[in-house]
């Protein structure tokens, strides 16, 4: 009797374990590929606060023509650009971004190139640091459309 219960109970727990395992590959972090220059520290700051914020990152150190050719390969207008271009669930990720930004479009997967936010605002992810003395500018994440065009996708305003 005694047996039977622990080779039920060892079947049990291989269980789990099997579903556990799978349960944890599942919910992967989602992978983003950035194209920045190897010398940037606001680029590396922006890398952290996506990798604390559940993303897999991978960095691809770059030149500024090698960054540009790679956002108008991707689709995205220079109009947009900032300082690194990334790449995340096949949408364009530009500039300092907020990683729940990131998330948000991952989860709603609008029809568009991805979004951006263009210069480098103080402030923002990656923009953040001590040395901005706790300086703050408003600015908005926009949602580019594959004409080109965008629109608002959220407004930081301090």
């Amino acid at each position: 009797m005694q047996r039977r219960t622990l080779l039920q109970s060892a079947t049990v727990l291989l269980t789990l374990g099997v579903a556990t395992r799978s349960m944890a590959q599942s919910i992967a972090k989602p992978r983003v590929e950035v194209w920045k220059s190897p010398t940037c520290g606001c680029c590396k700051d922006w890398v952290k606060h996506m990798e604390s914020n559940g993303f897999s990152v991978t960095t691809y150190e770059v030149g500024e023509a090698e960054k540009t050719a790679m956002r108008n390969k991707l689709g995205l207008g220079n109009k947009f650009g900032s300082c690194h271009t990334a790449l995340v669930g096949g949408y364009v990720v530009e500039g300092h971004v907020p990683a729940d930004m990131v998330h948000r479009l991952l989860k709603e997967r609008p029809t568009a190139v991805g979004i951006a936010v263009p210069g480098m605002p103080i402030g923002s992810p990656g923009m953040d640091g001590p040395e901005y003395g706790g300086q703050k500018d408003a600015y908005s994440v926009l949602l580019v459309q594959r004409n080109g065009a965008s629109i608002i996708y959220k407004s930081y305003n301090v």
